[in-house]
């Protein structure tokens, strides 16, 4: 008796079952996944088949943000035991570390909570990715490493830092290329700067000037800018990001790299203001404020990002401000939450303090 064999549903068996292995091999861990960026990134991993382990303390993000695929610890990069047993339980091949509290201007006033949370939060998961041999590391930085007058903005530029934000950044970034060098850790440097889109915390005053000007809008008032308004940005939407943090592990020639990541086209925060109102279908007057100590000028080369991702189209300003609008309209404005632990007094802008 002879067997006769189905070679095709043979054939999408194995193929079947190679997927679903390459889907198991791979597990990311991502920091900071309810947060904006981070549960972007999420996204883009569970389409890909990862799974996908979150961890975030909720400081910052919102439990709607995690991926219903996705497996969420409510904790803290700043605790290591937590991290050990995550780290045990889920043996992840990746971590992609987006948790941070990167507000760059209050940075200058809380000093001691700026580098907990962004370098020894961080050298907590570097640690434990030495530990358990995690195949590579994927670090967002900012362009805040580079300091002032440097534009455009390019990796083999000498970072000079101006807030203790970028200096915590960059610290990370030292740290991960000497792990490299001393015990093979991979890592991926991902620089980049002022993104938007939907997910943004719109109740943070003290970062993200888009999400501030929609909810100000939103709530009827004016439109608050630092000093008179010229300063240059380049702002990006996050779908122009996101896949490129999420698929970065599997490039190899983004392996052991720095990238500037983000938008080409730059404008002033003042004409942002009116692109704004232009997206929410809303006008109000702009307030301006005392200049505080910032980059006045800050948009990067993206050239190498370019010849490593392959990619061509970009969201323009407006687009992205369009799409962002719907969603923020949808949800609604969002009451703007005072930073509680404040170390230092003085020089902090009146719009910042409490009361």
């Amino acid at each position: 008796m002879k067997i006769k064999f189905n070679w095709k549903l043979l054939g999408l068996g194995f193929l079947f079952l190679f997927h679903a292995l390459q889907a198991f091999e791979n597990v990311s861990l991502v920091t900071g996944g309810a947060g904006f960026i981070g549960s972007h990134v999420v996204d883009e991993l569970i389409k890909s088949n990862h799974k996908v382990v979150v961890i975030d303390d909720l400081s910052g993000g919102f439990l709607e943000n995690v991926h219903q695929n996705a497996i969420f610890v409510h904790g803290s990069i700043l605790d290591p035991d937590l991290l050990s047993e995550v780290f045990e339980k889920y043996k992840p091949t990746y971590v992609y570390h987006l948790a941070a509290y990167a507000a760059e201007g209050l940075s200058h006033f809380i000093k001691r909570f700026n580098y907990n949370n962004n370098l020894i939060g961080s050298v907590n998961l570097i640690n434990e990715s030495i530990k358990h041999k995690v195949k590579c590391f994927v670090f967002t930085s900012s362009i805040a490493v580079y300091g002032k007058g440097q534009v455009p903005l390019i990796e083999s530029t000498i970072p000079q830092p101006e807030d203790p934000y970028g200096i915590a950044k960059l610290a990370v970034e030292r740290e991960l290329q000497v792990t490299h060098d001393f015990f093979g850790l991979n890592y991926v440097i991902l620089r980049p700067h002022n993104v938007y889109g939907e997910r943004q915390n719109l109740g943070d005053r003290y970062r993200n000037v888009i999400g501030i000007f929609m909810n100000q809008l939103m709530d009827g008032k004016s439109l608050s800018i630092f000093g008179d308004g010229m300063q240059t940005r380049a702002f990006t939407y996050i779908s122009d990001i996101a896949p490129q943090i999420a698929h970065c592990v599997t490039n190899s020639k983004a392996i052991n790299q720095i990238i500037n990541v983000g938008s080409d086209s730059h404008t002033t925060v003042k004409e942002l203001a009116s692109a704004v109102s232009l997206a929410m279908g809303k006008n109000q007057p702009i307030l301006y404020m005392p200049p505080r100590n910032e980059v006045m000028h800050a948009y990067s080369n993206h050239e190498k990002a370019k010849a490593i991702f392959k990619y061509e189209h970009q969201t323009t300003l407006q687009e992205g401000l369009n799409k962002m609008a719907i969603w923020a309209l949808k949800q609604g404005s969002r009451k703007p939450q005072y930073f509680k632990a404040i170390e230092i007094e003085e020089g902090l802008p009146d719009s910042w303090k409490k009361g």
